[in-house]
């Protein structure tokens, strides 16, 4: 089951319009997200390229059970869709994973999509957001439907670690003026990433553009790929 993200009240409020935070009961409105804005309609998956635009990059990380691997590893093999976030963040985080939420109702329902996709949220706030804060956080959001695209809820082991990670990213975090914010004590910008099955980074999203038909569509066009950047032939969904 999902439930608010503890003291994220104020940005559920404002991310009502694009979809509910649970499996049971809630369904998302027929224009969820920032599509209900765009000027046109979200193109057709297959029908535009996204060219690669660097390597996505690695480091240490810790999952949610406390198993330590190399996050470049974990974004090979799938299409991946990376979003950093903190989960004492009161702001735009709890929008952000609302949405990833939902990517991955929508991706569990295209046959051919679910099992090849990987969603991956990444903590920047190793200190606070340990494994085992990582595990409760997962178990508020994570979908335990039949079916459903692997979630990885990553931290780092320390800041020592996280620092070449962000700076891979060009994420910048800082602390807040006043630590006791009820947005939450960092600040920071919001980023997600698309990147393919051969670790390469095809789309960047902000919280504007991170709707999930749209990185949806993307995801399908990179799986639409008649070919990898490997050279190896890709499956159809």
């Amino acid at each position: 089951m999902r439930a608010l993200w503890p003291g994220g009240a104020l940005a559920f409020s404002l991310a009502v319009a694009g979809g509910a935070g649970a499996h049971e009961g809630h369904k998302p409105p027929p224009d969820a997200g920032a599509a209900a804005s765009y000027a046109f309609p979200i193109p057709k998956p297959g029908s535009y390229n996204l060219p690669p635009i660097k390597p996505a990059g690695g480091g240490p990380v810790l999952d949610d059970t406390g198993r330590p691997h190399e996050l470049a590893d974990l974004l090979r093999g799938r299409a991946t869709v990376l979003a950093f976030v903190y989960t004492r963040c009161g702001d735009i985080c709890p929008t952000a994973t609302l949405q990833m939420s939902l990517l991955q109702d929508l991706a569990a329902k295209q046959r051919g999509v679910s099992g090849r996709t990987r969603l991956v949220t990444m903590s920047f706030d190793p200190g606070y957001d340990t494994p085992a804060v990582m595990a409760e956080h997962a178990a508020h959001w994570r979908s335990q439907a039949r079916g459903a695209p692997e979630w990885l809820f990553l931290t780092a082991p320390d800041r020592a670690a996280l620092a070449p990670v962000l700076a891979a990213y060009n994420q910048t975090v800082e602390p807040k003026a006043d630590a006791a914010s009820a947005t939450g004590p960092l600040q920071h910008i919001f980023r997600a990433f698309l990147v393919d099955r051969d670790g390469l980074i095809r789309n960047i999203y902000s919280l504007d553009f991170f709707d999930p038909k749209l990185v949806l569509a993307d995801v399908q066009s990179l799986l639409l790929e008649t070919r990898g950047h490997s050279g190896r032939k890709a499956e159809r969904p």
